[in-house]
């Protein structure tokens, strides 16, 4: 039987040395997962150029085989609305688009897109805001938002962004209303190497200001504060992340620093009544914008900019720990026109 043995195992060496081993498909840079992520969007806003003979692909293909003419413009209006820019930004772009053509006597379809991305980059350039996270020690971040829009996830990977940067990190698991959502943060907690303040059910209030005690007596730099996810029409919970809000500010005077509302990019146009009454609420000053990948309604952004500017602090195009990034407007409208030459 060894005799067997032997020729089987070395049959399998041999085997295992002709086999050529796996290639790693190389990683991509986030303008290559931004551009990727962006693609339903694009598709959206292209798809009214199809039935034109435009064909559904890059965003430019909507104009360049185009003549500039009212039917193109009601068109790219229509798909503006589609693609869940909403009624106030639509309105202005397509009004400024009309300004332009008749102003600068615009001619081709590429010299509208051109104008667009003009408009929609100035639209978006004043919620690319830069937070200070030196400014205080702890610096305390209250992350709000529904159930599934992906805010415990993101708390991990703004974990794992901060060591990166150098900064110390403390979580403290303030949603205990949700039955797992405490043993999903400790486990962020486990792959970082962060410390999670938590404890069963309770008071989420206390919990954060536990979390806040602990890191002032340890010199922590950030810390990471979850609440429970809720619809805003539930106002007793509503008044608890409230409740949440001001323990903060006994614990610290002038906090929280901030606070990040966590906003699901699927929900379209529902996201701008989460903002308004998170923001009654808690008052939100940044938003991380997730999922972004995986919807056609990326032109929510320029309904926020245009109807409740917030600075957008992240956004995310997928599950990847490096897939939350922080948002610059110029990126975002070059990979919604696919330029693939942007950096």
């Amino acid at each position: 039987m060894l005799s067997f043995w032997k020729k089987d195992k070395n049959d399998a060496e041999a085997q295992a040395q002709d086999t050529p081993a796996p290639v790693e498909a190389p990683k991509l840079s986030w303008m290559e997962r931004l551009r990727n992520g962006l693609s339903r969007t694009r598709a959206q806003i292209n798809a009214a150029g199809s039935s034109l003979g435009a064909g559904v692909g890059a965003l430019g293909d909507l104009f360049s085989r185009r003549r500039i003419d009212e039917d193109l413009l009601e068109e790219l209006e229509t798909t503006l609305l589609t693609a869940d820019c909403g009624v106030e930004a639509t309105t202005y772009l397509i009004t400024e688009i009309r300004k332009r053509w008749k102003r600068d006597r615009l001619e081709t379809g590429e010299e509208l897109r051109a104008v667009l991305k003009e408009l929609l980059a100035g639209l978006l350039a004043p919620l690319q805001q830069s937070f200070d996270l030196d400014a205080h020690r702890p610096t305390i971040i209250m992350l709000a938002g529904v159930n599934g829009s992906g805010k415990t996830t993101s708390i991990g990977k703004l974990a794992k962004r901060y060591q990166a940067e150098g900064k110390s990190v403390l979580l403290a698991a303030g949603d205990t209303f949700r039955a797992a959502a405490r043993e999903q943060l400790q486990e962020w907690g486990r792959r970082n190497d962060v410390t999670v303040i938590a404890q069963d059910g309770g008071d989420p209030a206390a919990v954060v200001f536990d979390a806040i005690t602990a890191a002032r007596a340890r010199g922590i730099d950030i810390v990471l504060a979850d609440t429970a996810g809720r619809l805003p029409t539930q106002l007793h919970l509503m008044e608890e992340i409230a409740k949440v809000r001001r323990v903060i500010q006994k614990a610290d005077p002038s906090g929280p620093h901030e606070v990040l509302l966590v906003l699901d990019s699927n929900i379209g146009q529902n996201a701008l009544a989460q903002l308004k009454a998170f923001d009654a609420a808690i008052g939100v000053t940044g938003l991380v914008v997730t999922k972004l990948d995986g919807t056609a309604k990326g032109g929510v952004l320029a309904a926020i900019a245009r109807t409740q500017p917030k600075p957008i602090r992240y956004i995310g195009v997928g599950e990847g720990i490096d897939d939350l990034q922080p948002f610059v407007a110029s990126d975002f409208v070059s990979a919604l026109f696919d330029d693939a030459s942007a950096s």
